[in-house]
């Protein structure tokens, strides 16, 4: 099932309405959708590469408005949508626990999600679910989201094909390492000032 949801969000790279498409499945990705939008982001940067940087905008509004969405699911639909998602991701008995740990480390959790493949619906659902204050997830989301889809264009934009190849290699590997890289430098900024 989920190859043929990828199957279908690469398709719309190419559709004359793509970049409606784009922000649709961005949208939906930060929510509920299991595909993120680097799927379609990639080939379209790699098409018109002087829209590369308009393309990774469009994903940050779209996915930070889907972030909403999902802290909105967390909030008021947790015990019906919100389990469902959780517990499609594997999750739902694990939540519990993790919640406790989310309440002392939100902010740095969805930093970490919004810029790694972790499924970033997850913790949008768990940022409204544990009452984070929506303001934080949003300035999160707005940094963690824009560094990952801005990276993505940068480099289809600068090294084109090649670099497509060595994203979808090492995508989970480079952008782990990178927001690792990022969340490290806050953390240690709030430990040594």
């Amino acid at each position: 099932m989920l190859r043929k949801i990828y199957d279908w969000t690469l398709e719309k790279a190419a559709h004359k309405y793509s970049e409606r498409w784009l922000a649709a499945i961005s949208f939906m990705e930060s929510s509920f959708f299991p595909v993120p939008p680097d799927v379609m982001l990639a080939p379209m940067c790699l098409a018109e590469p002087k829209r590369s940087f308009r393309y990774a905008l469009i994903c940050t509004i779209a996915s930070v408005l889907g972030a909403i969405l999902g802290y909105i699911i967390g909030s008021f639909l947790f015990d019906t949508i919100g389990m469902a998602i959780l517990d499609f991701y594997g999750l739902g008995e694990k939540f519990e626990g993790f919640s406790e740990q989310f309440n002392a480390q939100g902010w740095i959790i969805v930093m970490l999600a919004g810029f790694t493949p972790l499924p970033f619906k997850v913790i949008t659902i768990a940022a409204g679910a544990t009452g984070m204050p929506i303001y934080i997830l949003i300035f999160a989301a707005i940094i963690a989201r824009s560094a990952r889809f801005f990276l993505v264009a940068l480099l289809l934009w600068k090294f084109g094909p090649p670099m497509k190849e060595w994203i979808e290699r090492n995508f989970a590997l480079a952008t782990t390492l990178v927001g690792v890289a990022f969340i490290g430098g806050f953390v240690a900024i709030r430990y040594l000032v």
